[in-house]
């Protein structure tokens, strides 16, 4: 048999916590099972410096309960809120564009951003009369959730809904049938401010007024001139309503005095009910409320339902939310009989998660909303992660198949490559042979060329002198020198040198690699003074030499000897190569 549903839900008031965890069998029955009540213990301004306080009632109060509950549902108090109620043209029936009129009537009507708010509404009438449909919405900032959903998660609880007060106050009360046939309203008159909501056959409307038990107190305070805290217990000492007219005062002077102030902040908020009852019928076009429901802390203050009644001249008695709620044996009923007009908003969250209600507007963020549906859907992740996991299965099954395949395959491809690369091996080395063949092919090839140049060479040295001139000693160097050296006063090889004798041989041992000049020594007939320029215009003609007059000079010496016995002089000259050349050492 399926086992029961517990849900705890918390309603976090201006002065007080309360709280009540509920069961729900497969039947659809709804237990009450426990409940529990909490003080701060001191005045919350909304400060900070009052989130430990507010911190610790809050754990204290879920923790050391005995709850079991780990779905939370929670209001938030209406000071704490925006509520507004807006008209939407009935035309408009599109769910989307409703939603872009509301949020932009929200918009208008915060001072923050809608990044900085959680926010929720809700069509509340069809069209009347005048064509319009009535909307509400809700605001709340990021902050005022944040500091209660860190706390209860940091308790294990998972929250599943988060609205505020006067919405699960409606709801409490329609789920016991007020406002059914008549118009009627609850005044919940709590710890920092009062809420007046209009019951009429299915509508809604609602008024946060900042007058409640905390206004008591201060005027208590300043009457006395005591602290916060002591005028809290002496309201809760000697506080009733006080009955004005003929009626006698109280024998303790201070009972009188806190009886007297009791009723004059009473009176201010009659006047703001009166004021509120005026709203609702003029501009909501609402009917004349028919009755009076009381609930809160600060409503049982002893003849609160009479001064109301008097005023109103209606009829007042306290809202008894669990007329229509199962509740478990074990509970202390007495206690819960004197806590039970403070509960209103606890069965109305209760109810809601129990069926479908009048209003549903949720205040949960967007980011929570999400991780809760993630976790309503985890059972189908599951399974379809176990039938994902038999797929993977299968395909690792399929994929080990075509494994063993491919590692066969690869010994084949491993044996081919193996074959292959003994081949390629092979003609590495092959062209590693026919490299070093072409290197010396090349280098043969280089001598004949050589052997071609020098004789041509040659040849052209023997070409360039003119008749009357022959070579003794022919040279080919690395060098041109600019200024030529004369040549020695005995010419070395005497008058024949070089017709056989001379030196004609272009490379010694140790001579430099690169040759860029050629030196010619010889002998000249002597004739006339243009043997020279005619050796010097056919060096500068030559396909092999080329003479430059600029750096290179034609170097002729008259032997004495020579010049008296043959009329022979000796000359000395160095030449450019048009070509370098290269020799081995």
């Amino acid at each position: 048999m399926p086992a029961n549903e517990f849900l705890l839900c918390i309603d976090i008031g201006g002065d007080s916590i309360k709280a009540a965890e509920f069961s729900y069998s497969p039947t659809g029955d709804m237990v009450l099972e426990k409940f529990a009540f909490s003080e701060y213990g001191k005045e919350l301004n909304g400060e900070e410096d009052n989130f430990p306080v507010f911190a610790t009632a809050l754990s204290d109060i879920v923790s050391k309960s005995g709850f079991s509950a780990k779905k939370v549902s929670i209001t938030i108090s209406g000071q704490n809120s925006y509520i507004k109620f807006v008209k939407v043209p009935a035309m408009v029936n599109d769910e989307k564009k409703i939603k872009q009129i509301i949020e932009f009537e929200a918009k208008n009507a915060i001072p923050f951003s809608m990044d900085e708010v959680v926010w929720d509404s809700q069509l509340i009438s069809s069209s009347d009369d005048s064509g319009e449909i009535e909307a509400m919405f809700v605001i709340v900032k990021n902050e005022e959730i944040d500091k209660i959903t860190r706390i209860l998660e940091s308790l294990g609880k998972e929250i599943v809904l988060i609205e505020v007060a006067p919405t699960a106050c409606y709801n409490a009360a329609r789920a016991n049938g007020v406002g059914d046939t008549d118009c009627e309203m609850i005044l919940n008159i709590g710890g920092r401010c009062s809420t007046l909501i209009f019951i009429d056959n299915g509508r809604f409307f609602v008024r946060i007024i900042p007058i409640a038990g905390h206004s008591v107190t201060l005027q208590i305070s300043k009457e006395f001139g005591i602290s916060y805290n002591e005028a809290e217990e002496l309201k809760r000492r000697h506080g009733f309503v006080a009955l004005g007219g003929a009626y006698e005062e109280p024998d303790s002077e201070v009972a009188a005095t806190v009886s007297k102030i009791i009723r004059n902040v009473m009176t201010r908020l009659h006047g703001e009910v009166n004021r509120s009852i005026n709203v609702y019928r003029s501009q909501q076009k609402g009917r004349k409320p028919e009755k009076l429901y009381l609930a809160g802390g600060s409503s049982v203050m002893a003849y609160t339902p009479r001064f109301f009644a008097e005023k109103l001249r209606i009829p007042v008695e306290y809202l008894n939310p669990f007329q229509n709620i199962a509740i478990a044996p074990a509970l202390d009923k007495e206690s819960l009989a004197n806590l039970a007009h403070m509960f209103s908003e606890t069965i109305g969250l209760a109810v809601r998660h129990a069926t479908a209600c009048p209003i549903e507007v949720s205040l949960v963020p967007e980011s929570m909303r999400k991780l809760n549906d993630f976790k309503l859907k985890k059972p189908y992740l599951y399974a379809s992660a176990a039938s994902l996991l038999l797929c993977l299965l299968v395909t690792l099954w399929g994929f080990s198949k075509q494994l063993e395949i491919a590692e066969y395959k690869q010994k084949i491809a491993s044996s081919f490559l193996t074959k292959t690369n003994k081949v390629v091996s092979r003609l590495k080395s092959a062209e590693g042979d026919f490299a070093n063949a072409q290197n010396e092919y090349n280098a043969a090839a280089q001598i004949l060329a050589k052997q071609k140049i020098w004789p041509m060479m040659l040849n052209e040295s023997q070409k360039v002198l003119p008749d009357d001139m022959w070579l003794t000693t022919f040279t080919l160097t690395s060098n041109v020198p600019t200024t030529n050296q004369a040549p020695r006063d005995e010419f070395e090889g005497g008058l024949f040198a070089g017709m056989g004798g001379g030196s004609s041989t272009p490379a010694v041992s140790g001579s430099p690699t690169e040759l860029t000049a050629a030196k010619f020594e010889g002998h000249a007939l002597i004739r006339d003074n243009g043997i020279n320029e005619l050796f010097t215009e056919m060096l500068s003609k030559s396909k092999f030499f080329k003479f430059n007059p600029q750096t290179e000079t034609f170097t002729s010496v008259i032997d004495g000897t020579m010049a008296s016995s043959f009329n022979v002089s000796t000359f000395s000259l160095t030449s450019s190569l048009q070509e370098a050349y290269k020799r081995d050492k």
